[in-house]
């Protein structure tokens, strides 16, 4: 390992030795909308971790990871944010960090606390990218996606307005911009539509979203599709060979961690339902197979009962 690199290890160490995730934790840093103040993952890219909590008023919504690249000639920032005022106090940070200008905004996936504060950057008049997935659920949900986010943000809801990308891309699109080479991914299905992950190869860091979790539990949707995850998963996501990873929520972090609480828990979660199923189990019960195995993951007790009854019926109709 190289000597900035190793250097870059034992700072990502640190950030995620100690700083342990807990959704009872509170605002960390109240001057700012941000729930956390950015930190340098590794030289040059930075990450803003949100709350593994649900979004709430007291910590603005900031609940997933807002991350920028320093490139030299201009700054990429990852996730819009959720709202206006979230991601101007993002911007707010960026400006302490660097004189260069934001010159790009990539969505991770359509979910409201990756896009709603697309209003605030298309206002700087910054280019937004996203998958066509992502932009066509913006597009679909977006006003119930906004009064959803308006009912428990309030005040801090102001200025928020639906803007969809302006950019869009289907598998691949790559950025080039001053010294940095990242290619923006749509690898598979996953989490939910459009779901998108930001590798830099030359620094061997995957800025992942939403396909992969490990501080929290993660939320299956009606139309996920867990095998799929799981295939999406273990294969392109695995072979980009990261070794770093930022979740689209909870600390930085390596593959195996990411693995441990994403596709573990995913063929845990599919085994038991599967043999419930075998057993003639109805979905009534299906909710209550045995999680315990996940129960210190934050988000758990929101989310596990949910989460089997969607993979019950998925699993149903296979």
């Amino acid at each position: 390992m190289t000597r900035p690199m190793a250097a870059a290890a034992l700072a990502l160490s640190l950030v995620t030795q100690g700083a342990a995730a807990s959704e009872d934790i509170a605002d960390q840093y109240p001057q700012s909308e941000l729930y956390e103040k950015p930190v340098e993952v590794i030289p040059h890219v930075f990450s803003a971790i949100g709350a593994t909590a649900p979004p709430t008023y007291e910590n603005s919504g900031h609940n997933n990871n807002l991350s920028f690249v320093v490139t030299g000639d201009g700054v990429v920032v990852i996730n819009g944010g959720a709202s206006y005022r979230l991601a101007k106090a993002l911007h707010d940070e960026i400006k302490t960090v660097t004189d260069q200008p934001v010159k790009l905004v990539i969505n991770e996936n359509g979910q409201g606390h990756a896009m709603l504060g697309n209003s605030y950057w298309a206002e700087q008049g910054v280019d937004i990218l996203a998958h066509v997935d992502a932009i066509h659920e913006t597009q679909e949900e977006g006003d119930f996606i906004l009064q959803r986010m308006q009912g428990y943000n309030r005040d801090k809801a102001e200025g928020t307005t639906v803007v969809p990308a302006n950019l869009s891309f289907e598998d691949r699109h790559v950025v080039e911009m001053g010294d940095v080479t990242m290619e923006v991914l749509h690898l598979g299905p996953a989490h939910g539509p459009g779901d998108t992950q930001v590798w830099i190869p030359q620094w061997e860091i995957v800025i992942a979203g939403d396909i992969a979790f490990h501080e929290r539990m993660l939320p299956i949707f009606p139309a996920t599709d867990t095998d799929a995850w799981i295939e999406t998963f273990e294969g392109p996501f695995t072979e980009l060979g990261a070794t770093y990873v930022i979740p689209g929520h909870g600390h930085p972090t390596n593959m195996a961690q990411v693995r441990r609480y994403t596709t573990a828990y995913l063929k845990d979660l599919r085994a038991k339902i599967g043999a419930h199923l075998d057993a003639g189990g109805d979905l009534a019960d299906a909710y209550y197979v045995d999680q315990s195995e996940w129960a210190h993951l934050d988000t758990f007790e929101e989310l596990a009962t949910k989460n089997a009854g969607r993979v019950y019926e998925e699993m149903e109709w296979e």
